[in-house]
């Protein structure tokens, strides 16, 4: 018998998330393990009319992949996945971690080559999205290699993740709809601004963050983010104009199953200038460096999902921590005033609720990872 749970997220993905309308033709993106939430999800977009198709993938191959290929190989853009991506109306994806390890060994230079091969086929998804031509959300399937990433039993994590989506309360769809209008409240105010001051205290000899922001109102706008794209959700964002200041990020940042730990960067006219990390720091070079636009600050955002409450090395999860920011650097999404290109989009989480302020032309609005304003995201 289907975990009910998992009906419950696939209705929630289709009906709210993607908003599967009659005549869509939908990609559901998911390794095999994830094959009871693949039948959930390919069910509820036939109730809703679409046309649903499995779209297999395979770390297994991956991994294959980056160990075998030639480099004409990894330079080679497959045609078939940009028919797909032209093709497609809804796409659904299921992240299934059976080893969040497998690339770890594998040299970091040939993932940033295949990145780059693969640049343009982002690029064109995130138009489409842009323009209202294409509708996504992702979402996580737990699995026992996640569970152990975050240091739960499977059991625990199924109910982290669960509940982070709010699939324990009757109604999670009316649940996503409130957090929209209390991130609507955020959203407004920062659009009238113009610059983010970031602070956090300095602690385990780092020298903390202070970080400005230029988010020009005439140029950058503001994303409310409540389950659209993401689910779980949980954050607003918005593509910076510039930056200016030093990172300290709390945690480790997580990208292809690499952990690069005591990661610190320095941003000048938005641009990483300098970069350092105590674990993994070849990575983190390799990275920034695989295209002109990596070391650019493409997304500047605020975690508000205050059912998340812990690290749990995923990033769909970290990201959205209620108390939290985040600096993306590499490709911006169009929609929010980036217009950066890369075949890189790397999240990288601070926490502010140890003595954390974010200031909006000068007012302080958030302190020790809690809105200072009545009906906005909380606790």
């Amino acid at each position: 018998m289907r975990d009910p749970r998992l009906d419950k997220l696939a209705d929630v993905l289709v009906k709210y998330s993607t908003k599967v309308k009659k005549g869509d033709l939908v990609s559901i993106g998911a390794d095999p393990v994830a094959m009871p939430l693949v039948e959930a999800t390919f069910e509820a977009v036939l109730r809703a009319g679409g046309h649903p198709f499995w779209q297999l993938r395979s770390s297994t191959l991956a991994e294959i992949y980056l160990e075998h290929a030639s480099d004409e190989q990894l330079d080679y853009l497959n045609p078939v996945d940009m028919y797909a991506v032209e093709t497609i109306d809804v796409s659904i994806g299921l992240w299934a971690d059976v080893n969040t390890k497998a690339l770890s060994r594998i040299d970091p230079k040939r993932v940033s080559r295949q990145r780059l091969a693969n640049k343009p086929k982002m690029i064109r998804t995130l138009n489409r999205a842009a323009a209202g031509e294409h509708r996504w959300c992702g979402t996580m399937y737990p699995t026992i290699s996640s569970a152990q990433d975050a240091e739960m039993s499977l059991s625990q994590y199924e109910k982290f993740v669960f509940e982070a989506g709010l699939l324990h309360l009757p109604d999670p769809v009316s649940a996503w709809e409130e957090i929209h209008q209390r991130q609507q409240l955020v959203c407004d105010y920062l659009q009238q601004k113009n610059e983010l001051h970031f602070k956090a205290p300095a602690r385990d000899g780092h020298d903390g963050t202070n970080l400005r922001v230029n988010v020009d109102n005439t140029k950058s706008i503001w994303v409310n983010c409540s389950g659209g794209e993401n689910f779980p959700d949980g954050e607003v964002f918005c593509g910076p104009q510039g930056a200016d200041g030093h990172v300290n990020y709390t945690f480790p940042a997580v990208y292809d199953g690499r952990e690069v730990e005591g990661v610190r960067l320095e941003f000048k006219d938005n641009r990483v200038v300098n970069a350092s990390a105590t674990k993994n720091e070849e990575f983190l070079f390799a990275m920034l460096d695989q295209d002109k636009g990596a070391r650019e600050m493409g997304e500047i955002a605020i975690g508000t999902n205050y059912s998340i409450k812990e690290f749990s090395k995923n990033t769909l999860f970290d990201e959205k921590i209620g108390g939290t920011f985040h600096a993306a650097c590499g490709m911006g999404y169009p929609e929010s005033g980036s217009f950066n290109e890369s075949g890189l989009h790397w999240d990288m989480v601070c926490d502010l609720r140890e003595g954390g302020t974010i200031q909006a032309d000068g007012e302080i609005f958030h302190k020790d990872g809690k809105f200072l304003k009545d009906g906005w995201p909380g606790e």
